[in-house]
């Protein structure tokens, strides 16, 4: 359970810490790292991924809170495992650090601009990656379980 809290508190500061400074250094900018594949780009995404809900962020400011809820009532539940606590804490911690955007700034702070996908890919945050690294982890350790 301590494992669940600090995982949660080092993906929530490591999301903010990079934010802030995404935030306060590239405002209106976008820098190549790999030109033509992937760059740093500044947006404010006032919606979910995909821009969906844009306008309607109050549904995204109920929604979230009760997910989490959901979540951390998941992980206390079927979790066993150092490895389980671990990728329930990413998506906790994911989740709150674009909560807390929301509730803050009024938008999220997305910044990771990938260009080699033909189709419209979204720009995304760490906070995004850590959900999905967590949840596809999760379900890795389920199938891994199961065949054991």
């Amino acid at each position: 359970m301590l494992l669940f809290t600090i995982v949660i508190l080092v993906s929530l500061i490591i999301d903010q810490i990079i934010k802030f400074f995404v935030e306060n250094n590239m405002y209106g900018k976008s820098i190549d790292i790999v030109e033509n594949i992937f760059s740093l780009t500044y947006v404010q995404n006032r919606g979910a991924a995909w821009g969906i809900f844009s306008g309607n962020d109050w549904i995204l400011k109920i929604f979230a809170p009760i997910l989490i809820i959901v979540v951390i009532i998941f992980v206390y539940r079927i979790c066993k495992t150092k490895l389980e606590f671990i990728f329930g804490g990413l998506i906790v911690g994911g989740a709150i650090g674009n909560l807390l955007d929301r509730i803050i700034r009024g938008y999220v702070v997305d910044f990771l601009d990938f260009k080699i996908f033909s189709y419209d890919f979204p720009v995304f945050n760490i906070a995004d990656t850590f959900i999905v690294v967590g949840i596809i982890l999760l379900i890795i350790d389920s199938f891994i379980k199961r065949s054991e």
